[in-house]
């Protein structure tokens, strides 16, 4: 890849977090509690443990998050079925206006996949499923580096 190439695709990955930084601030969320609740809404329910996984938060600090998402009205916890041991957290609301929020990033993109050929929307939807794979794979290596044995 290319100087450029590099460059403009940390130009893009920047865009996007900060749009969801703003997305968040405009929705009166902080960016942890806007990031899960997209990954609740990407996932389903989730245990308060798989939450704490997929925030990388520890479990003090994701107990913290539900709270406060569900003072909001935005979560419940629910007992899980099959373990009463353990709490499933539901999505229950998006944040007021959110998706007014959301409309104009949703509509300028929408315009940017329009003026593409098929092919390409194609090409790229495969790439964005792919990378998303890969960054999760490597955030994993990042929170749980593999030590070597000792000699």
């Amino acid at each position: 890849m290319s100087a450029d190439a590099g460059k403009i695709f940390r130009r893009y990955l920047s865009a996007g977090v900060i749009n969801a930084l703003a997305t968040a601030e405009a929705a009166g969320l902080n960016a942890t509690d806007y990031y899960a609740l997209n990954l609740l809404d990407l996932s389903g329910p989730l245990t308060s443990g798989d939450l704490a996984v997929g925030t990388g938060l520890t479990t003090g600090a994701t107990t913290r998050l539900i709270d406060r998402l569900e003072k909001g009205g935005l979560v419940r916890r629910v007992p899980d079925p099959s373990d009463r041991r353990k709490v499933i957290v539901e999505p229950m609301a998006r944040p007021d206006g959110l998706e007014q929020l959301l409309a104009g990033t949703r509509r300028r993109l929408g315009e940017v996949f329009d003026g593409m050929a098929e092919g390409d929307r194609e090409v790229l939807f495969r790439y964005f499923t792919q990378a998303a794979d890969a960054y999760q794979t490597a955030t994993q290596e990042l929170r749980h580096p593999q030590t070597p044995p000792p000699l």
